[in-house]
């Protein structure tokens, strides 16, 4: 299962979402957040699935590859439904006991699930089509403006780089430890959510030691090749927009107008 979270992997083939900008895909997945906490109708909906189904198709990824990263957020996915289901005044449609269910916690639940599912589709196809690398300079060149305030720019973008591509790193970790753990007797299957959680605590040691001999691996190898932050940098690939990003920053403003007129003033 921890394998399945593709959040933070790089997915290398070729194709016109990975040709484009890093600036063009990181403002993208910005918009399509945005948009999906502005649609408040099922055509909103409608549109917002189809702007992300045609992006997935353009990008050559495997929808079963994205698909797998959805078995990571069940459980937060059915929290934010219960929770909407059961909490949400209004009109009863199902009473049980004291608990009751009503039709605008059923629209808010249904909402709630159709915004977790896309929103980690989206920003797991961003990471998939997107080196770390890039992702740094994208985020640095996008926060550029901030250095005026004295934001250490560069820095943020590269914690917040080293962040994501530990996502995977950290879950290959846990998994190895899970089957070390697994061939010694342990059972992390059996049992209720206290004691398999209960179960897990042994892992955390293990695995906090082994964050910590990555970090400082990766600290001691920047240091040696001489790194001292960002100012006076040079990069091998400077970023340059072309033609395509111009048009993919075209397609976006078209996508946006149209997810606020459709979900919000055509309602």
């Amino acid at each position: 299962m921890l394998r399945d979270i593709t959040l933070g992997q790089y997915y290398q083939t070729d194709s016109v979402l990975h040709r484009l900008d890093c600036r063009v895909k990181l403002v993208g997945t910005l918009i399509f957040i945005i948009s999906l906490f502005v649609v408040d109708n099922v055509w909103g909906y409608v549109l917002a699935g189809l702007f992300l189904a045609l992006c997935i198709r353009i990008s050559n990824v495997p929808f079963k590859f994205m698909i797998k990263g959805m078995k990571s957020i069940v459980f937060l996915m059915m929290i934010a439904v219960v929770f909407n289901l059961f909490l949400t005044p209004g009109e009863t449609a199902v009473a049980v006991w004291k608990l009751k269910i009503t039709w605008e916690g059923i629209e808010m639940a249904s909402k709630m699930a159709v915004r977790l599912v896309m929103l980690v589709i989206g920003s797991s196809l961003m990471t998939l089509t997107t080196t770390p690398n890039h992702l740094t300079d994208g985020l640095e060149s996008l926060l550029n403006p901030l250095k005026k305030c004295k934001v250490p720019v560069h820095e943020v973008a590269m914690m917040m780089s080293i962040a994501l591509r530990f996502i995977p790193i950290l879950l290959e970790e846990t998994d190895k430890i899970m089957k070390a753990q697994i061939a010694r007797g342990a059972d992390f299957e059996s049992g209720n959510l206290i004691q398999r959680a209960k179960a897990m605590v042994p892992l955390l040691v293990p695995l906090f030691i082994a964050a910590f001999r990555r970090a400082n691996d990766l600290a001691m190898a920047m240091e040696a090749r001489c790194y001292r932050g960002g100012d006076g940098r040079t990069k091998m690939k400077p970023l340059i927009y072309e033609k395509r990003d111009f048009l993919a920053y075209g397609a976006l403003a078209l996508y946006l107008t149209a997810a606020v007129l459709i979900g919000r003033v055509l309602l």
